[in-house]
């Protein structure tokens, strides 16, 4: 009887973590409708093989490494890249707040299209979701070394590739790009 009490809870967890998995798989791949299918994909995955979960605690990085997998498994099936479509928020906040914020997403998304898909994969889950080092080097399966090396790399060509489009648009260069986009939430 404990046993599948435990088992509902966990099929609880993997089903409180669906908000966080979108966002990461948004982030990703810049398309609403195939973030939507990974997250699908990976729940049913992760939810049918709950019983192989040998570490209760590790099931956050467990479940998002199952998404990592599909992600590479979809990759692997494309010839094309995605296109980056530019995304429409709702906002409380005044036009102007809202399409400087708009303008801002936009931005970090064309520049994160830029990156290749690892240092896309590690900005996102770092610096959008909020993953420690460990637990991103177990969801992708890559030494704790390989992590920061890509987090440094990604973040300095973000940083070039954000300048040169503030250069380009005439905006302020101590913009928050990164904070302003871990704060919106993508639904």
């Amino acid at each position: 009887m404990a046993t599948w009490f435990a088992q509902r809870r966990l099929r609880q967890k993997v089903c409180d973590l669906r908000p966080q998995m979108y966002r990461m798989a948004f982030a990703w791949c810049h398309d609403a409708a195939l973030a939507d299918d990974l997250v699908q994909e990976a729940m049913m995955k992760a939810l049918t093989r709950l019983k192989s979960l040998q570490d209760e605690n590790a099931l956050k990085a467990w479940v998002f490494r199952i998404m990592t997998n599909c992600y590479r498994d979809w990759g692997r099936r494309q010839k094309d890249t995605v296109d980056v479509d530019s995304m429409e928020l709702s906002c409380e906040d005044c036009p102007e707040q809202q399409t400087e914020r708009n303008r801002m997403v936009a931005d970090v998304h064309r520049a994160m299209a830029e990156l290749s898909t690892d240092h896309r994969q590690v900005v996102a889950l770092v610096d959008l979701e909020g993953f420690a080092y460990s637990e991103v080097s177990e969801v992708l399966d890559v030494p704790i070394g390989t992590v920061m090396s890509r987090l440094s790399r990604a973040r300095a060509q973000l940083k070039k590739v954000l300048l040169e489009q503030q250069a380009d648009t005439g905006t302020a260069a101590d913009t928050p790009y990164l904070k302003v986009v871990r704060n919106r939430h993508v639904e």
